[in-house]
């Protein structure tokens, strides 16, 4: 399914207008925050754009919300905290910047439409409780939604 930038990742971002991610069944959105976070060195937040779905409503509410608990950020090096996060009692928040990069939406995978034209797609650890039928049907999916030399984890 290609590669983005095999060379050099940033150059190859910072030619296009916005970078469109998708993070499919993102439960409480720390791997979108997580993204914005990372990228966010590469380019210039206003390229940066990311999708993060899933299923569950009470998750996507969680994560829009963008508070974690002092112990989900443990590995989180001190100088990333202060950058990107506000610390709230015994919570961390998502700085406001990084939040407006990540818009969460309801879908179901199997049911719904998927967006197209996107440069990156990451999927982890759903598609393990699908049979492979819809494995397969999720992968074509996926792919018929990433632009040319998209990529698809």
């Amino acid at each position: 399914m290609g590669s983005v930038g095999a060379e050099n990742p940033s150059r190859s971002f910072s030619k296009q207008k916005k970078l469109k991610i998708w993070s499919a069944a993102c439960s409480t959105g720390e791997e979108p925050y997580t993204l914005a976070v990372i990228l966010s060195n590469l380019v210039p937040l206003s390229q940066i754009e990311i999708l993060a779905t899933d299923l569950d409503e009470n998750v996507l509410a969680r994560a829009e919300l963008g508070m974690y608990p002092e112990r989900s950020l443990n590995e989180v090096p001190e100088e990333i905290k202060r950058k990107y996060f506000e610390k709230k009692a015994d919570f961390y928040r998502v700085d406001e910047e990084i939040k407006r990069r990540v818009t969460f939406k309801k879908q179901n995978l199997l049911a719904d439409r998927f967006e197209q034209g996107f440069d990156l797609i990451i999927c982890r650890n759903v598609l393990i409780y699908f049979t492979e039928e819809a494995k397969n049907l999720l992968y074509e999916k996926f792919s018929a939604s990433l632009r040319s030399g998209g990529v698809f984890l």
